[in-house]
């Protein structure tokens, strides 16, 4: 959600939407691209293979008003025998922000990616194909950002919309658990906007006042997130790297949604993909509300320009509210982000936030076995480091939730190799209506924590090599099911002038509780031709 901290606002008001870059290059390169790929079982089952075909383009602009990458694929995989049936697969990743003018700007990004479902389900390495617990994804959002001034007075604004759509899943690998309802679509919109001053202008402190109002509208029950809030801040410095913050503020926050249908037998009645049928005539119930009052405060250190860090401590959504990030930049190519953070969300809301969070420029993996943007995104510069969407992802659930955790993300770029790291814990308290088709989740908290290394060195000016490891946790909660997911690939490519080959190798293993662990190991080549 678009929110101003009141330590943060004046800073982000007075400053430029992003630093002109002085050189203009812009790159479009389509490609096509075949591969043939073995599946492995490594419990004593199957070895399957299947040939893909796909279409993509990797594109970046970087002018003194434009930044943007863009890493779009779609592919069709052949199935070759009865285990693998044939699949369509659609990934890619797209930000961009633009100035119109000095002040005026246009922030716009786009996701699509095959993920998890059901937290407690399987959580297979490659998420393609028949496996199980996997779905496809898409988001897309864009809107208009102002950061301009009047006279001593910084004013900033921004306006986002979004939408989100997931396909209904197959098996879940969760049968027997309970039923969990499946996230369809939703449209959701932030506005946010802040007035202030900065210390040793108008007043020896800084002071601002902001605002914002968020919303989102999701086709599961109808359910209405609607969030009203208004604060007013203080940044006192108290010594030239050091300044006290605090905020207070009102807030009304409700989530709302309509009863499903229910057959005679009394269970929630089901459409063909598996979701709950909408009761239009029942009322509307409440599954979460706050009402009050708010407040912040905290410290902030601003040592240099490579160095920010900030902590609050607050009351907010009837308990104590720990938040706060750091940022450093060592070197013009290594970076460091951590930020902890606490609000109620909906799953397509934070999933919006994530992706806006990311670099417009970043590193795009070359083989079809790594996380395909649903895990972190590495970059090669210092000052955005990259980040990572593990927690968004940790299940896809139609309830609102408070979600508390806290998301670390490393970049390293020196000489030939480039490095990253991402780790982050997320718990979230999930609501519902207190009513019998709510009590599987009300109250319930799940709770999930993923570790993620990234390693690429250019070997020559026309070959190179990429590695990836991966550790995810999930505990639902609401059963004595944990999940967990390992895995490692490595890949080798070499370009012969348009011609690129690779061939990628992949170990995967996940364990449900009880259930003996699902090892399997992948290979594929591939030839792509760039136009």
């Amino acid at each position: 959600m678009i929110r101003y901290p009141a330590a943060l606002a004046i800073a982000a008001c007075a400053a430029a939407p992003a630093a002109a870059q002085q050189s203009r290059q812009v790159t479009i390169a389509p490609y096509i691209e075949a591969s043939q790929t073995l599946d492995a079982d490594l419990n004593g089952g199957d070895v399957l293979t299947y040939t893909s075909v796909a279409a993509g383009i990797d594109a970046g602009i970087a002018t003194q008003h434009t930044n943007g990458q863009a890493s779009v694929r779609y592919e069709r995989r052949i199935g070759e025998g009865k285990y693998h049936d044939d699949s369509d697969v659609v990934t890619g990743l797209v930000r961009a922000s633009t100035r119109l003018t000095s002040g005026l700007g246009v922030d716009v990004g786009g996701l699509a990616t095959r993920t998890r479902e059901d937290i407690r389900g399987a959580a297979p390495g490659l998420l393609f194909g028949n496996d199980a617990n996997t779905t496809q994804l898409y988001s897309v959002y864009g809107g208009p950002t102002l950061s301009t001034h009047a006279g001593d007075v910084a004013i900033a604004a921004a306006y986002r919309i979004g939408y989100t759509k997931v396909r209904a899943p197959g098996a879940t690998g969760a049968e027997g658990l309970g039923r969990l309802d499946y996230f369809d679509h939703d449209l959701g919109q932030s506005a946010a906007a802040s007035v202030g001053t900065t210390a040793g202008t108008v007043l020896p402190i800084g002071v601002t006042l902001s605002g914002g109002w968020n919303r989102d509208d999701a086709s599961q029950l109808k359910q209405r997130f609607d969030d009203v809030y208004g604060q007013a801040g203080v940044l006192v410095p108290v010594l030239p790297t050091v300044a006290l913050a605090g905020d207070v503020g009102y807030e009304k926050l409700t989530v709302s949604q309509k009863d499903a249908v229910l057959t005679a037998a009394g269970t929630p009645a089901l459409d063909a993909n598996g979701r709950y049928i909408t009761d239009d005539a029942s009322p509307r119930r409440v599954a979460y509300r706050t009402d009050g009052v708010y407040w912040d405060a905290g410290v902030v250190w601003h040592p240099n320009h490579r160095t920010a860090l900030n902590a609050y401590v607050g009351h907010r959504y009837d308990s104590m509210r720990y938040t706060g990030s750091l940022t450093y930049q060592a070197s013009k190519s290594t970076g460091l982000a951590v930020q902890v953070y606490d609000d109620v969300e909906t799953f397509g809301h934070q999933l919006q936030d994530g992706l806006a969070a990311l670099p417009t420029s970043f590193i795009a993996a070359r083989d079809a076995f790594s996380q395909q943007h649903n895990g972190c995104v590495f970059t090669s510069s210092g000052s955005t480091p990259g980040g990572c969407l593990d927690s968004v992802f940790q299940s896809i659930t139609t309830a609102s939730y408070r979600a508390r955790g806290v998301d670390g993300v490393v970049s390293v770029n020196r000489g030939l190799s480039t490095y990253g790291l991402g780790a982050g814990y997320e718990n979230r308290e999930l609501y519902a209506p207190n009513v019998p088709l709510g009590a599987l989740v009300y109250g319930q908290h799940d709770q999930s924590a993923y570790g993620q290394f990234f390693y690429g060195r250019q070997l020559s000016r026309v070959s190179g090599i990429q590695a990836n490891l991966f550790v995810n946790w999930y505990d639902s909660g609401t059963s004595d099911v944990d999940v967990w997911s390992y895995g490692a690939t490595a890949s080798y490519y070499h370009n012969f002038g348009r011609l690129g080959t690779t061939a990628t190798l992949g170990i995967y293993d996940f364990k449900q509780a009880d259930v003996r662990s699902q090892v399997s190991a992948q290979a594929q080549v591939a030839a792509r031709y760039t136009f």
